[in-house]
């Protein structure tokens, strides 16, 4: 039987399949049923910095603005003012879940300054969390900011927060950074130990006939996941951090594909949503067939094998590979 067990932020998992937030984490029941189903590891939904400030007024423009985060935004529109859980609450959520379930329970939280984060990030310590998210949800608008700060803006946080906690912290990033192999240093230097690979940004729609700006989010697909393998790829072994990967796993191969590329866990929010916390199982038996299959004795033999560092043509990540792409594209409709 292979070993499927795996270490994220320091925490020993029993497998690399991780939930990561979503409206089931919400609920303690739900916890148990992905404990059952036999997940690795639990990123509950986010605590948010507008909840904190308690600034209706500001999450209105937050939103408007962009800032919401992947599948758990399906249960905040238009603001949080029906979501049950406030900061204090919150912070019982998380010592209510780690006494319900064995597995390592990840807090989130999700804004983009420092102030409330590092009074809360000690608070959820102290409520027992085994380690920390942050969601850095930022959309730079102003013409005047440049990408330099934005950067510092996000490392200083991390520096901030890992600092005022023991606890390991992850964070969670976009694909959006001019140089994000430069960012993702920087941010492992800042004390993040882990990069979770990559955050969606909320994508508002346009209502043309009562010409209004409405709230459009889909699940992720397969597709999804291509952008994170690549750049799962060119990172490992550059960065001290681990490196998560979130969108787009759906199957066994997925997770497959993640860990080869240089994944420490695959995380699902979408597939658990579309399909049921059960299908958590069905992937688990899906994966140990695979490796016995192809004679892996552990997940660990197979981290990394296909990184960058590791692949015989190391340009197939980058520019070089994209005018045979565009090329056998070509041919193959050529004849049609």
């Amino acid at each position: 039987m292979c070993d499927l067990s795996t270490t994220y932020l320091g925490l020993q998992l029993r497998n690399p399949v991780v939930a990561s937030p979503s409206p089931l984490c919400e609920d303690i029941a739900n916890l148990e049923r992905m404990e059952e189903s036999g997940i690795g590891a639990i990123v509950l939904h986010s605590l948010f910095e507008e909840q904190i400030q308690r600034e209706s007024k500001a999450l209105d423009h937050f939103l408007a603005h962009g800032a919401e985060s992947y599948s758990e935004a399906l249960s905040y529109f238009p603001d949080l003012t029906d979501y049950n859980l406030g900061p204090e609450h919150y912070l019982d959520y998380v010592h209510q879940a780690k006494l319900a379930v064995k597995v390592p329970v990840i807090a989130s939280l999700n804004g983009v300054s420092s102030g409330g984060w590092v009074d809360y990030a000690k608070k959820i310590e102290e409520a027992g969390a085994d380690g920390l998210e942050l969601n850095v949800y930022y959309v730079a608008t102003d013409p005047d900011m440049t990408g330099q700060q934005v950067e510092e803006m996000y490392v200083n946080l991390v520096q901030h927060v890992t600092k005022a906690v023991s606890i390991p912290v992850a964070v969670k990033i976009a694909p959006f950074f001019s140089s994000l192999a430069h960012t993702a240093t920087r941010l492992s230097d800042a004390g993040a130990k882990a990069l979770v690979l990559f955050d969606r940004f909320y994508q508002p729609d346009l209502d043309i006939e009562s010409l209004e700006v409405v709230p459009n989010l889909s699940l992720s697909t397969p597709n999804t996941l291509r952008l994170r393998l690549r750049w799962t790829a060119i990172l490992y072994g550059h960065v001290d951090s681990d490196i998560a990967i979130t969108g787009g796993v759906h199957s066994a191969e997925d997770v497959i594909k993640s860990m080869m590329a240089g994944a420490k866990v695959a995380m699902m929010t979408s597939a658990l949503l579309k399909y049921g916390i059960g299908h958590v199982r069905a992937v688990l038996n899906d994966l140990s067939r695979w490796l016995d299959e192809h004679e892996y004795d552990s997940i660990e033999l197979m981290q990394g094998s296909m990184s960058q560092r590791a692949v015989a043509e190391p340009a197939a990540f980058e520019r070089a590979n994209y005018l045979r792409v565009l090329s056998s594209y070509t041919q193959e409709t050529a004849g049609q």
